[in-house]
Order: C-alpha cells, then sequence, then structure tokens
C-alpha cells in the first residue's frame, strides 16, 4: 500500500542544477558499504552536468562541481567560537537536576521568525522538557513565561532528540513550525509529529513514525520539496557492532516522512524493503579518532546527522563519535568526544566530504563549556548581515557536569574560498545556463584584485565580456558586483550556454551568482533564515546585511 505522500519508486528527477537523479531513487546501498570504512563515493561529481543551470542561489566552491580549469588553491575554513560563548546556560531549576545541568539544543533549531524580527531557539532541559529561548540579536537570549508557573517549557515528555523546523511553505498557518519528537513510551523509540502556529502552543501527537532509535532528526528539502528524516541506525553485522550510522526516508509531507515501517535494524540485517527505510551514510577511515592513545583504536562513528539547504546545495552537520562508550565515560568522570564536521550534497543524497578538519571542535581545555559531546542544531544556521550563526551544544565535567549553548560565526558562503596570492591565478567554469542579469561575487581582495570575462562554447571572450573591459574589484565583500564597459549587465547572455573565467590577485573568492535583481538577491535557501529576510528564501540581497547593521550594537559578530 502507498502511503499519502509517499514518493512513487523509480520517479526520475532532474534538479534545479541540471543534476538527473537515477532510478531508483533514493540509489540502494546496504549496510555493508555503509560501514566498510570508505568514503561515500559521489556519482554528479565524477559525471558533472553538460550544462550547469545557475539560477537557483549563491555558487560556492566546496567541491569542483563548477570547475572546469582553475590554478587557484581552494583552502576550507570553519567558523570560530564567539567571545560570549556560551551564550546560554542552565540557570532555572528545570534546567539543574541533582545528576547534571542542561539548556542545549539536542538538534532541536534555532531560527529566525521574520513576523516579529526575533530569533527563537528551542532546547532541551535537564528535566527533558523542550524549552523556549528569545533573543532580538543572537546573543541575548530571555525566557518567556509561558504557563502559570512563569517556566518557558513548551512541551513535557519522555524526549531525546527533537527537531523543529519552520515551514514558510505551510498551506495552513496552524502547521507552520514542525516538531519531530524521538520518544519512548516503551521501547523501541518512535518519532512524534506535532505541529503549531508560532512555536508556542504545541499540538497533541497527530502522526508517530515506525521504530527508530533515539538521535534521530529531520529536515526539508527545498530543492526536490521532500521531508527527509535522517534515522538512527545499528549494524550488529559487522566484526565490530557499530552503534551509530543513518538511515534515509522521504515523503512529500511531514506526516510521510515518518511512514517507514522496518526498525533500523532490519535494515541493517540486509532486509530492507522497496519504498521503506534505506541504508544512508556512515562514518568512515578518514574521520577523525580520539586524540587519547587511550581510546584512539576504536573506529569513529557517526552520531548524528542534521542537515539544512544554504543557497544552490545542502550542508550536512556530521557529528562525529570517537568514544570512549557511556560505560567508560562515567567510570572516567568525562564526556564522549563529538565533535562537528561539515560535509556538502547537491544531490540531497551523496555527501562530499573533502575536507575532516573538524568545523565544530571541542576544546582540548577540560574546564571549557565546550570540553566534550558539541552537536549541532536543527535549521543548521542562521543568515547574519556578512556572517553564518552556527549555535551548538557542549559539554563540560568541571566543576560538574553541565551542557550549554555556544555561537560560532563564519563568513556568509565561507565553507571554503579559492585563493591566490601574487602570482595572478584564474578560474573557468563549466558551461553555465542563467537568466539573470547582474553577476555577484563574494570576494575578499582588499589587498588584490578580482576581475571577470565570459567566454562562449568554443572558448572564446563575447564582447564586451573581457577581463580588459571589467573594472577591477578591489574590495572585501560578500555581496559585490562584476561590471564590464560597454554592457549595463548580462541580459543579452541570458539562456546561452558560457562560460565565467575569474581572474584573481592576492584575494579569496567565495562565490558568485546571477541574479535578476540589481539588489544582489541570489533567490537561494537561507538555512534558518536571518534579519531583513521575509522566509527562506534570499528575495532581498543588500536589505539583509542592512538589516544586520540595525541590530543591537552588542550583537556585533566579534568572536575569538
Amino acid at each position: 500500500m502507498l502511503v499519502a505522500g509517499l514518493l512513487p519508486v523509480g520517479a526520475a528527477e532532474t534538479l534545479h542544477n541540471g543534476i538527473v537523479l537515477p532510478s531508483p531513487w533514493p540509489p540502494p546501498r546496504t549496510a555493508k558499504q555503509m560501514t566498510s570504512g570508505e568514503p561515500m563515493p559521489v556519482p554528479y561529481l565524477a559525471q558533472p552536468p553538460a550544462v550547469i543551470p545557475v539560477d537557483v542561489g549563491r555558487q560556492l566552491f566546496v567541491d569542483d562541481f563548477l570547475i572546469e580549469s582553475t590554478t587557484l588553491r581552494r583552502r576550507f575554513h570553519r567558523p570560530e567560537y564567539h567571545a560570549r560563548s556560551p551564550v546560554l546556560r542552565p540557570e532555572m531549576i528545570w534546567e539543574k537536576s541533582t545528576l547534571f545541568a542542561f539548556a542545549a539544543p539536542f538538534s532541536d533549531g534555532v531560527w529566525y521568525e521574520p513576523k516579529d524580527s526575533t530569533f527563537m531557539m528551542w532546547y532541551r532541559s535537564a528535566s527533558v522538557r523542550t524549552c523556549l529561548a528569545l533573543s532580538k540579536d543572537g546573543l541575548n537570549w530571555t525566557r518567556p513565561a509561558l504557563d502559570l508557573l512563569g517556566t518557558n517549557v513548551v512541551l513535557k515528555s519522555n524526549r531525546d532528540a527533537t527537531t523543529v523546523w519552520l515551514d514558510h511553505d505551510a498551506a495552513n498557518p496552524a502547521e507552520r513550525f514542525k516538531l519531530f519528537e524521538a520518544r519512548t513510551k516503551k521501547s523501541p523509540f518512535h518519532v512524534a509529529l506535532r505541529t503549531s502556529p508560532d512555536g508556542r502552543q504545541w499540538s497533541e501527537e497527530l502522526v508517530v513514525s515506525g521504530p527508530s532509535w533515539d538521535r534521530t532528526t529531520f529536515f526539508w528539502n527545498p530543492f526536490r520539496r521532500v521531508w527527509v528524516a535522517s534515522v538512527r541506525g545499528h549494524d550488529h553485522t559487522a566484526p565490530e557492532p557499530v552503534h551509530r550510522l543513518r538511515n534515509y526516508f522521504e515523503g512529500k509531507t511531514a506526516a510521510a516522512a515518518l511512514a517507514w515501517t522496518q526498525h533500523t535494524d532490519q535494515v541493517a540485517r540486509g532486509n530492507g524493503l522497496p519504498n521503506d527505510l534505506q541504508p544512508w551514510v556512515g562514518a568512515d577511515r578518514l574521520d577523525p579518532r580520539h586524540p587519547d592513545p587511550r581510546f584512539n583504536k576504536l573506529p569513529p562513528q557517526l552520531y548524528n546527522l542534521d542537515v539544512f539547504p544554504y543557497e544552490s546545495l545542502s550542508v550536512g552537520l556530521f557529528t562525529i563519535w570517537q568514544g570512549p562508550d557511556n560505560e567508560t565515560c562515567k567510570t572516567l568522570n568525562l564526556h564522549k568526544r563529538n565533535e562537528v564536521l561539515a560535509g556538502f550534497t547537491r544531490d540531497g543524497f551523496h555527501w562530499d566530504r573533502a575536507n575532516r578538519t573538524p568545523f565544530l571542535p571541542v576544546s582540548e581545555d577540560p574546564k571549557a563549556w565546550n570540553a566534550g559531546n558539541v552537536q549541532s542544531v536543527g535549521g543548521g544556521c542562521l543568515v547574519v548581515g556578512d556572517r553564518l550563526y552556527f549555535y551548538c551544544s557542549g559539554r563540560t565535567m568541571h566543576p560538574t557536569d553541565v551542557g550549554a549553548t555556544g555561537l560560532a560565526t563564519l563568513r556568509r558562503d565561507g565553507f571554503a574560498s579559492l585563493d591566490a596570492g601574487a602570482t595572478p591565478a584564474a578560474l573557468t567554469t563549466r558551461p553555465v545556463r542563467f537568466t539573470g542579469r547582474h553577476l555577484f561575487v563574494n570576494v575578499a581582495a582588499a589587498q588584490g584584485e578580482l576581475r571577470g570575462e565570459v567566454l562562449d562554447s568554443a572558448g572564446q571572450v563575447i564582447a564586451p565580456f573581457s577581463q580588459e573591459n571589467c573594472p577591477p574589484l578591489k574590495t572585501d565583500q560578500t555581496l559585490a558586483e562584476l561590471k564590464w564597459r560597454g554592457a549595463a549587465d548580462l541580459a543579452k547572455l541570458a539562456g546561452q550556454p558560457v562560460r565565467l573565467r575569474f581572474h584573481l590577485t592576492n584575494g579569496s573568492l567565495y562565490s558568485f551568482w546571477v541574479s535578476p535583481d540589481a539588489n544582489g538577491s541570489s533567490r537561494g535557501y537561507i538555512a534558518a533564515g536571518g534579519p531583513g529576510f521575509t522566509n527562506n528564501v534570499d528575495t532581498v540581497g543588500a536589505a539583509a546585511l542592512t538589516a544586520a547593521r540595525n541590530l543591537p550594537a552588542s550583537s556585533s559578530p566579534q568572536a575569538k
């Protein structure tokens, strides 16, 4: 029987970037492939489209998908923890227990609500409650009184991981916020769906999933308009049992994304069924191991995978478990070492993870708020002017067991840059097609310069779009327009395959995009939103920079 909202097996799709999905979708994988220790192959990098449409979002250089040739050097970047971290600590009675104190998202979510210009954070308390904190600047958080007792508790349940998603496309305003709650009333775990018009008052459980494990999360894939479950799985068939990996399930509606019937253990044993849970991804041999010699022989495992859409692709926040096991942690009075690494996918399933440096690392200071167990949040990040805000949880055992919420910030589009030194270097894209008019870049070249040119299918410069006619950009801006003398814009090139070539000296190039608007809107997805944006798509361009500058002065994203 086909559950309403499920996708038919084998339906072929062409994505916004020209990638054609194979049939069947999702593509078959086995638990053995997930636990082989080998990185996941990425078909669209081996065989990219002949012409890549670039109308959706800023085009990031996190991989070679867009690049035909280059003499620039790729450099990956990670956020820096804000000097004010942690920005939320356990302070209230319900955030403390006799065993530990906790006030941090366990995925949950941090979102920007454009209706009242408010940052909203859902988090877990020590009493296993779901709580809500609010902020006008992303740094200073308050706990609204939401019940007769004056607490900020929005749900009382036997929860584990929870994902909150602000659904800007919800047809019913009462379902604008969606909450997926991994909980257990009796073994095994299941996930329950609730909805809310405002993120404060939540419905009863509307739908309950098939059997799962605790650390199960969800996300919306807007490129294919499907909800996806990132379901924690086990594999006890491996020579060394793997307790943490990911299975995949999707549906056209949030309810349909919970309609699997199999237990993850069945999938691991090779008993998977079509249109049910499918093996997805696990840790591999390139992931970091625990630096402590007592634990560095433990193979890393994938503790969690939070996913979010950013501009023209999806970003995965891979929480990599490095040990030790829970009993050893209890005996030695320490926390497991979980660190968050970043990965990228352009088809929503296959992950390119070229950089294995922790994106949100633990601190090597045992007294630091993030000495152990750093984990990501639902929604991924917020776009605050020129910066991306990544919230995360962290834990310490000094002086007692405390879990708190930290903030790390990164340049917008700053996951990776292509760099040039004093010797001029260049990048030529694969053939691309656009319908926009204005070419924008995110570039740091205050001590150098960036110029551009446009080539035809034969590799010849299209007049007047030559390097010589392009006034150099000598600037450090996340939104800057490249122009040419003799042409008002790129309108006459719209719809035809062209190559873009960038010439850079003493600088870093992060992204490019062709906008229909002079304000530089990208028409890409902006993760969990941010000041100045009206929904989950960038339709405002430079206006978002102005909105961020108008935040309270204390919110300036200075990092250490």
